[in-house]
């Protein structure tokens, strides 16, 4: 111990590693209740599903190939390809279509969610990969994207695409895995009539959407036991098929017996690839999951429990089939001995309920995403863990899904048809994933593209297999996800094109600061007792909403702050960065700004907490000036990154911001307080010693004098002269999204009684 600093002494390194053990145990723990369930609960309906077509099985060659399919299908995807490599791709922890999208984003101009301005370039999330030198394929494939606005485009939507397909995937495993599990009691009970199954279904889906509000880490603390004994009876119960029915199906590890099969089977195996392919269910939702969690938890607990145990079962229940062909349609139940049967159905009922939270969980990530990178309508996300920022709900998607699958269960009763469903929206999924890594791979990692070829060509091959067998049951229930995933893919466009023409008009109709000084002073502008937070999307110049109030109420507070909120793509901001504050024209305006960063994976504070450390950030900012920061008028903002906790006198880094252009400039310079003033004609001078502490008092009693909000309140419209197609979009499509979506100033928790709102028409 260091006894004159008076320091405690550090922890022993073994107490630290076995504190970090313990802790990556605990998530691989609560994992198997959040993640592994839908991928676990396939050996239900796989066998079912696979011959439910023209395949017969007459042969044990025929049963034997089957096996083998799905041993390789799930050691190639889940195993290698997800859990060895693409969880190796995520951003700053968090995984899924979007966060690959986000990736590229931020590495390059291929993306149209490319939130990366100069005054956000600092940052130490934009800055955590260590820099590599860049291959010459890497930079021909960025310039192609760079030089082509409409593969830019294609690229989005082909993102947004493989996003919808996992909503889509929201509502099918649910209904699939629940109304599978339930539909045994008809082998105990064959009178029984299928709608009780289908309503006993309907209310395992209800309450399973009400146990969402509780939060990941809550539901897998209580679904994860259930899960482990179920990996542990399909485990044990494949091990004693084996022995007592047929040992010799180890013998489908090789794949020499996929050769035969397709040989013997021929278009009617082909055709059985739509059912052998929900074997792979669950496979991407590893990977939108891992916000909840963390690459080694994931990674030990498939390889170690999950894998071995799914292998087993398959196994098993291939031996049993191998002696009992007559049971094709319930050779899942029919294999379990009598002693555990009903134990099994109790739990195989419970474990669906898990298997569908895996998705679920996904859905509420990827959604989250979508809407804090503005492809999606504004909805509340309620972060349910102060420890794992990735753990979230989200109430109208929840209930919207359960409606949805009750809708499915209701209407469908049938779990065939799902399953042709289901087996096409995951096979989309994992195609999309596919192509997003190969310019991951060249592009972020800066591999060769012979690397990236393999990569894609390998799983590609093997996808586009699984992809041409569903296709071919669109007319017999695959069109379903096609349809969910349109209509999302629809709303989430057109708000992200919406948002985008509205922001971009915005930027084209800020006024220069200079002008609305000259405006303020011909109109007799009266400055009111009180602290004005003006919300913008604009990062310079004066909003066109505000100079629209003034025009029309020429009057505005003694202190007022323009405040934009960006979401950036990272998926977190340290506190220490999160404020990037800035004075606006000379000290006696009094108008100042800040920047608000986010990352697309934060809860934001709630409203007064987030008044009163932006108005401290404020405080600091002059205190820090100490007699010698520099102002500005007219075309300059001095911007300064205002740390969580700032020591007097510390030195901060700032930004010299262009004002009067769409895209900001950046000049970072030395130490904070040896700055000077600058003016528009070049000359420089050193403020009064006394005006940042009489600033501060200032500041101080305006903010007892009242504090007030004012936001835009915009109705967005196209122009006359827009096409019909572009009319609907913007005035009927995004009109009702915006109408029905949470209004500003409710998500951003704004006091009513504080508001102003000021009414704005936009032509875009």
């Amino acid at each position: 111990m260091d006894v004159e600093g008076g320091g405690a002494p550090a922890p022993p390194r073994w107490r630290s590693s076995w504190g970090w053990q313990k802790g990556t145990l605990l998530l691989a723990y609560q994992s198997f209740g959040v993640v592994y369930g839908d991928l676990c609960i396939s050996p239900v309906y796989v066998y079912k599903n696979t011959f439910s077509g023209k395949l017969r099985l007459h042969e044990d060659e025929e049963i034997l190939g089957v096996l083998s399919l799905v041993f390789w299908s799930l050691t190639l995807i889940p195993l290698f390809k997800y859990i060895i490599l693409v969880l190796g791709a995520d951003d700053n922890g968090e995984g899924g279509t979007f966060a690959l999208y986000s990736l590229l984003c931020r590495n390059s101009k291929m993306g149209l969610l490319n939130n990366m301005h100069a005054n956000h370039g600092s940052l130490s999330a934009y800055n955590k990969e260590e820099p590599c030198k860049e291959s010459r394929n890497s930079m021909l494939i960025k310039s192609f994207f760079e030089k082509h606005y409409s593969l830019r485009v294609m690229l989005l939507l082909f993102v947004l695409m493989g996003t919808s397909m996992v909503i889509g995937d929201g509502v099918l495993t649910p209904t699939m895995s629940v109304l599978a599990a339930v539909s045994g009691l008809r082998i105990k009970f064959p009178e029984l009539h299928e709608n009780y199954t289908v309503l006993l279904a309907c209310v395992v889906l209800i309450g399973l959407f009400a146990l969402q509000h509780y939060g990941t880490r809550r539901v897998g603390f209580l679904f994860a036991p259930i899960l482990i004994s179920w990996l542990t009876c399909i485990g044990g119960i494949g091990i004693y098929n084996i022995i007592k029915w047929n040992p010799s199906v180890i013998r489908a590890l090789s794949p020499y017996y996929i050769c035969i099969f397709f040989r013997k089977a021929g278009k009617d195996g082909w055709s059985s690839l739509g059912g052998i392919v929900l074997c792979l269910t669950g496979a991407e939702a590893m990977f939108a999951d891992l916000g909840h969690f963390s690459k080694l938890s994931l990674r030990l607990g498939f390889t170690i429990v999950v894998y071995p145990c799914l292998v087993l079962a398959y196994m098993g229940e291939a031996a049993y089939l191998s002696k009992h062909r007559e049971d094709l349609q319930s050779s899942f139940y029919k294999a379990l001995p009598d002693r555990v049967f009903w134990p099994v159905l109790f739990i195989a009922t419970l474990a669906t309920a898990v298997g569908s939270q895996a998705i679920i969980s996904a859905t509420f990530s990827i959604v989250s995403q979508c809407r804090a990178l503005g492809c999606f309508p504004r909805i509340k996300v309620v972060h349910t863990s102060s420890h794992v920022h990735g753990q979230i709900y989200i109430p109208e998607v929840n209930w919207v899904l359960m409606l949805l699958c009750l809708a499915v269960t209701i209407g469908f009763r049938d779990t065939e048809m799902i399953g042709n469903a289901y087996g096409l929206a995951v096979i989309l999924v994992m195609c999309a994933t596919t192509c997003l890594m190969f310019l991951v791979i060249t592009t972020v990692w800066n591999r060769s593209v012979v690397w990236a070829a393999l990569f894609t060509v390998g799983f590609g091959s093997v996808e586009l297999l699984y992809l041409s067998a569903c296709l071919a049951k669109v007319p017999h229930g695959g069109w379903l996800p096609l349809l969910l995933s349109l209509t999302t893919l629809l709303v989430m466009s057109t708000w992200h094109y919406g948002t985008a023409k509205k922001q971009q008009y915005e930027v084209q109709n800020k006024v220069r600061l200079d002008h609305f000084l000259g405006l303020s002073s011909g109109i007799g502008l009266v400055r009111v007792p009180g602290v004005g937070f003006v919300y913008s999307s604009t990062t310079n110049g004066v909003p066109p909403m505000f100079a629209h109030f003034v025009t029309n109420f020429p009057a505005f507070h003694r202190v007022l702050i323009f405040v934009s909120l960006q979401t950036l793509t990272v998926p977190k901001v340290s506190p220490e960065e999160r404020f990037l504050v800035g004075r606006i024209g000379p000290p006696a305006n009094r108008l100042f700004r800040c920047i608000v960063r986010y990352g697309y994976k934060e809860g934001r504070w709630d409203h007064f907490n987030f008044e009163n450390q932006l108005l401290m950030k404020v405080v600091e900012f002059l205190r820090h000036q100490d007699g010698s920061e520099p102002s500005t008028s007219g075309e300059n903002e001095i911007m300064s990154v205002i740390p969580a906790t700032s020591p007097s006198g510390g030195s901060h880094q700032h930004f010299v911001v262009a004002a009067t252009t769409s895209s900001c400039e950046i000049d970072a310079g030395g130490d904070f307080c040896r700055r000077k003033v600058r003016f528009d004609d070049g000359e420089e001078e050193e403020p009064p010693p006394e005006w940042g502490k009489a600033e501060v008092k200032e500041l101080m009693e305006e903010k007892e004098a009242g504090v007030s909000y004012m936001i835009g309140h915009t109705c967005v419209f196209a122009h006359e002269s827009s096409s019909a197609v572009k009319k609907f979009a913007v005035n009927v499509v995004y009109g009702f999204l915006r109408r029905n979506s949470r209004r500003p100033a409710v998500v951003l928790g704004i006091p009513h009684t504080s508001l102003i709102e000021v009414g704005m028409a936009y032509r875009v």
